[in-house]
């Protein structure tokens, strides 16, 4: 059987950093998200008893390496509760292709586990499919549930994510910029033990999510993009303070950072957001998107995207192959 399902990327707003588990992908500390409705991964998956072994194929590319190793991962368990002995087709597209730290492996692997369930004809439960699709990305459990987002390190022995609020649960906009990096995210999550400032975070950080939770419930849009823009700085504090000092950002970043700054200074209420790579998102309410799209466009930003917040994951009949 084929499926296919669509899902959308995730920003982290307090955002996770670090793998207590690496091979599981459990993290240290719980963390909370909002997928983009203008980001998005389709996949198509085919069981195909035909195949002598699995078929990925990423944006145009055959995946090899961790990569395939992840994808893998994911497929033996589902197949496995499937009872099924054959292999897959897998063919998957991002709407975009550039930028790093747009959170695509969680939709990448949010989508690959909801249309894979769906060929097997599985009938599964939203735990069991959040714990199954985090072995191939952490983030890909937040991509799952959809809307605003909170993942459990650990809930009663499980790890996994559930929706804190609808995606019209408030007025919450999106300007995106795809910046381009070659570091490897899962780089960056081996750093944060050896930085000295990891431990004060671990201190504070479920205060935050709290307060994140609190700003979610509330609708209050100011209160979250204030948030996720102090938490950008604190987990990039953390990755330029590790062993490597791995700085993330490009120059193009620093450039967005401080035209939000004069932004706001000109009563435009935006925040920055920063995940793990050089890639911004600038939260503010729907009112502002346009005037910040048409600030960084006379900057010299030509792929500026504007979004509102996403849902979970859907299938659709439009197969890729």
């Amino acid at each position: 059987m084929k499926a296919t399902a669509i899902a959308h990327p995730i920003q982290g707003l307090i955002k996770y950093h670090g793998l207590k588990k690496p091979k599981q992908r459990i993290p240290f500390h719980d963390s909370i998200s909002v997928c983009a409705d203008a980001l998005h991964t389709i996949t198509t998956v085919e069981a195909d008893s035909n195949l002598e072994e699995d078929v990925v194929v990423v944006n145009g590319k055959h995946v090899a390496g961790r990569d395939r190793e992840r994808v893998e991962t994911v497929l033996d368990k589902l197949k496995r509760l499937g009872a099924y002995s054959g292999f897959f087709k897998v063919v998957s597209q991002n709407n975009i292709t550039t930028g790093k730290g747009l959170g695509f492996s969680a939709s990448g692997f949010a989508a690959i586990g909801v249309a894979a369930s769906k060929a097997l004809g599985l009938k599964i439960d939203h735990v069991s499919l959040s714990e199954i699709v985090r072995w191939g990305a952490g983030s890909a459990t937040r991509s799952l549930a959809g809307g605003f987002a909170l993942w459990y390190a650990n809930r009663d022995g499980h790890s996994y994510a559930e929706q804190l609020a609808s995606p019209d649960s408030m007025d919450f906009a999106m300007v995106i910029i795809p910046i381009h990096s070659e570091t490897k995210t899962e780089e960056a999550h081996a750093e944060v033990v050896s930085s000295p400032l990891f431990k004060a975070r671990l201190k504070t950080i479920d205060h935050l999510i709290a307060v994140m939770k609190s700003a979610i419930m509330n609708g209050d849009t100011a209160k979250v993009g204030q948030l996720a823009e102090e938490d950008t700085l604190n987990l990039h504090a953390i990755t330029m303070t590790g062993r490597s000092h791995m700085i993330l950002w490009e120059p193009d970043t620093i450039r967005i950072i401080r035209e939000v700054g004069k932004l706001r200074s000109s009563d435009v209420e935006c925040w920055y957001s920063i995940d793990t790579g050089p890639s911004v998102f600038i939260n503010t309410y729907q009112k502002h998107a346009g005037t910040i799209v048409d600030r960084l466009t006379k900057l010299g930003f030509s792929n500026v995207l504007t979004s509102g917040v996403g849902s979970k994951p859907k299938l659709t009949d439009k197969h890729l192959f």
